[in-house]
Formats: C-alpha cells, structure tokens, sequence
C-alpha cells in the first residue's frame, strides 16, 4: 500500500509536509482533517491519541504521528535528495536544526494565541493576558529566527528543504493572529515569498484549499477519514 498522510485544515502545520511528499515524488495518498470538527472525538482518538495532525500510516500499515518523526521518515525514504541532503554533511546538520527551531520554540510560541482563540469561556481579561503574552513570544522567536537566516535563496542552500517546509505550514500563523509586523522581519518575508513561490508548495495550499491541483502525479488521491480509522484504529483497550 501507499503511505496515507493526514493533514489537517484550516492552516494546518502539516501543509508543508504535503510539499515534501510531493517534492519527493514517490507514490503517497492524503486524508484530509478537519480540525475543527473531526479531531476531538474518540474515533480520531483511536488513532492519534493526542488528537491532532500530522499522522503518518506508512506504507507497512503503522502510525506515525509528530511532524519531526514523519519528516525523519521521508527524509530516509529521499534517495533522490529532492528535499534533504547526504547524513553526515554540514547541510544536513543544519537543515536539522532548523527544523527543530521552528518544530519547538518557534512553533510552541503561537500557543498561548491558540488557547485564547479556542476558549469557549468568556473571559476577556484571561484571553487579553495570552494574546499579551503570545504576541511577545512569537515577537521574540521571529527576532531568532531572523538572525539564523542568511543570504541563501533557502534557509539551507539554493533549493527548498525539509527545513523550508517545516517552516512555511507555521509562518503563516503571524498573519492569521495578527501576532507580529511582517515588514519588521525582512529575511523572513523575502524567504517566505519564495517558498510559497515553490510549485509543490503552492500544490499543497491548493489542496489544502480543497482545489484538486494537477501535481506530479504522485498522490494518488484522497481516502476518507472514515476509511482510515476504520481500517487503521487501534484496538479498544479493555
């Protein structure tokens, strides 16, 4: 069988990983979540404990869940190198650290604009501290983020990498919480303009839109979330 990716909408993280997959171009299926509505129940549960998206079943029918594991699998999969680099090279190294900057402190610091997103309470005075609180952090992680980034047109290299991808799912999350000043980071907007720029990049947001897109012609389409979990649910535990 194919690997099957879940990815999650609106503006999921895992929407960069639907540009790796297609960059490597190996046969792959998606399935798509809605993560509003389709996560928070049992059933989901029952295959994602956590409740939430990326979950990967691979091509021998396991579950792989985490965008840093899913990336690790495909990035041993790309024997091409179409978006990873040789083990034990200086570009390999830092397309890691880059990707563990933005999966940890640069990802984490949207959290708290989240949570005060989210609340079904109303609690005005709770949710101005985490939107105070956030803006600063994500403020405060752009300010690293920008200094990392050099006068590469990636942030490793010429061409678009599991670090670029890793990256582009999450940036766009400033936007959506009004959290920070785009033109106050000019590194970044330059960086992010091209990888959006990139096809398989603009292939994912147009599936992540719910377009079908032409692509490569490696995914080989869609299968139902209700598919998926049925097939592939854990056993009940008793």
């Amino acid at each position: 069988m194919e690997p099957i990716l879940f990815y999650g909408f609106p503006a999921g993280s895992s929407m960069g990983l639907v540009a790796a997959f297609e960059r490597v171009g190996q046969p792959y299926r998606l399935c798509r979540v809605d993560m509003l509505t389709e996560m928070k129940n049992d059933a989901y549960a029952s295959i994602n404990g956590r409740q939430e998206t990326p979950v990967l079943i691979t091509d021998e029918g396991t579950v792989v869940t985490e965008t840093m594991a899913i990336a690790a699998w495909l990035e041993a999969r790309d024997t091409q190198r179409r978006i990873s680099f040789d083990p034990r090279t200086p570009q390999a190294d830092r397309m890691h650290q880059l990707m563990a900057f933005v999966n940890t402190g640069f990802t984490a610091a949207f959290s708290p604009l989240w949570v005060a997103l989210e609340m079904a309470a109303d609690e005005p005075a709770l949710k101005a501290i985490l939107r105070d609180f956030g803006r600063k952090a994500v403020a405060e992680r752009h300010d690293r983020l920008e200094e990392m980034i050099v006068d590469t047109d990636f942030l490793v290299g010429d061409r678009l990498t599991l670090a670029d991808t890793t990256l582009i799912g999450v940036a766009r999350w400033a936007e959506f919480h009004q959290a920070v000043d785009g033109a106050a980071y000019p590194r970044l907007a330059g960086l992010r303009r091209r990888i959006e720029a990139d096809p398989v990049v603009r292939y994912a947001l147009a599936v992540e839109d719910g377009e079908q897109p032409a692509g490569s012609g490696a995914c080989l389409g869609h299968v139902p979330l209700a598919d998926v979990i049925d097939r592939f649910a854990a056993p009940a535990q008793p």
